[in-house]
């Protein structure tokens, strides 16, 4: 698990966007705008250009007028993108300058709405969102108010999204092909009307990434969920920005990979990784999920153990809002991504599996 200008009419579709760098041409809004919405973890310290690493982060805003363009920094990577109840489309920033984006054009005169998720791992890119342009004279308009449910997602490549648009096993890891839109996490919020904040990264595990040492790697989960930004200690996350219902843990595909994982090590990689994000929220429900890619007699029963033991422990010490929930692993028989993850198709099945769960555990 190694890490790894479409037209937009009034019915949209769900073509590749490229970037294209033009003098802007309308009004420009600044990030700063109040009818702009973000979730997700955004280092914003200069608030005009917000700049972010993990996937998932999204962006919202209303505009008036008949078209909209989105400014980023140049190879800032992957979003998708979508207007009002049209369709979801891929629109990318990989020019050498500033580069402008349109998201919509012809439309209809009247009030507009657009969501943006960025849908890649930014920790080398570290893109930034410049505003947005509408026409001339017209301005954003409120979003609608954001849901009140609220999930997090700590997880690896799989959460990420890797590979989920390729569909040969043994394609690398590509940035094209790479989506969290089409992930587990995102359809699953979709599904329950949920705000949902990610904190993945691939080949990460809780004590142990893919191929490390069996002893552990320096930076693993456990390190980087204290931060803004993966792999910057600079800013540590403000964790009041974001109070979860539900946080769906999953790890370990990773940690038990190649050389396997050592039991002890994993059990404490997964009871500190507890202890952090219970310490955040302390009215949270907790669930460690199982992930698809682990399956055998060695790694997944080792995981689980580990995990069913952290929940225990838990439950001993009277913290009774922990759970477990394991996805059925993947036979092949729905595809796979890159590097045998899984495939849009067996990211559905595993949306179908969390949705009810979530849906019965919260309420909702």
């Amino acid at each position: 698990m190694s890490r790894n200008i479409f037209f937009v009419s009034f019915l949209l579709s769900a073509l590749t966007l490229c970037a294209q760098t033009v003098a802007p041409q309308g009004t420009v809004i600044k990030p700063t705008d109040p009818n702009i919405q973000y979730i997700g973890r955004i280092e914003d310290s200069n608030s005009e250009r917000p700049v972010f690493t993990f996937p998932g982060v999204q962006i919202r805003t209303g505009f008036t007028g008949t078209s909209l363009q989105m400014m980023a920094k140049p190879y800032s990577g992957y979003f998708m993108a979508q207007i009002d109840e049209g369709e979801a489309f891929k629109v990318s920033f990989f020019n050498t300058s500033d580069s402008i984006v349109t998201l919509a054009t012809a439309l209809p005169q009247g009030i507009h709405q657009a969501k943006v998720m960025y849908v890649g791992e930014g920790y080398e890119r570290l893109p930034e969102f410049r505003g947005f342009i509408v026409d001339q004279g017209q301005a954003l308009a409120p979003a609608p108010a954001l849901p009140d449910r609220r999930i997090e997602f700590i997880g690896n490549s799989i959460t990420c999204g890797y590979g989920v648009e390729a569909t040969d096993a043994n394609a690398p890891y590509l940035e094209a092909t790479a989506n969290h839109y089409h992930t587990y996490a995102a359809i699953t919020a979709r599904r329950l009307d949920a705000q949902h904040l990610v904190v993945a990264r691939s080949g990460i595990g809780v004590y142990r990434n893919y191929n490390g040492l069996r002893t552990g790697d320096a930076v693993n989960m456990n390190t980087e969920y204290p931060h803004t930004l993966l792999y910057n200690k600079e800013y540590l996350w403000d964790f009041s920005r974001y109070t979860p219902q539900v946080v769906c843990i999953n790890l370990g595909t990773n940690d038990t990979s190649t050389t396997g994982a050592d039991p002890k090590l994993l059990l404490k990689g997964y009871q500190d990784l507890y202890r952090q994000v219970r310490s955040h929220y302390p009215d949270a429900k907790i669930v460690f999920l199982c992930g698809c890619m682990m399956r055998g007699e060695t790694d997944l029963p080792t995981a689980q153990k580990a995990m069913d033991t952290v929940v225990a422990k838990a439950h001993q010490q009277g913290d009774s809002e922990v759970y477990r929930f394991d996805f059925t692993p993947q036979t092949g028989d729905l595809g796979y991504g890159a590097s045998w993850h899984p495939s849009i198709r067996q990211h559905q099945k595993m949306a179908d599996e969390l949705t009810p769960y979530l849906r019965e555990l919260m309420q909702w």
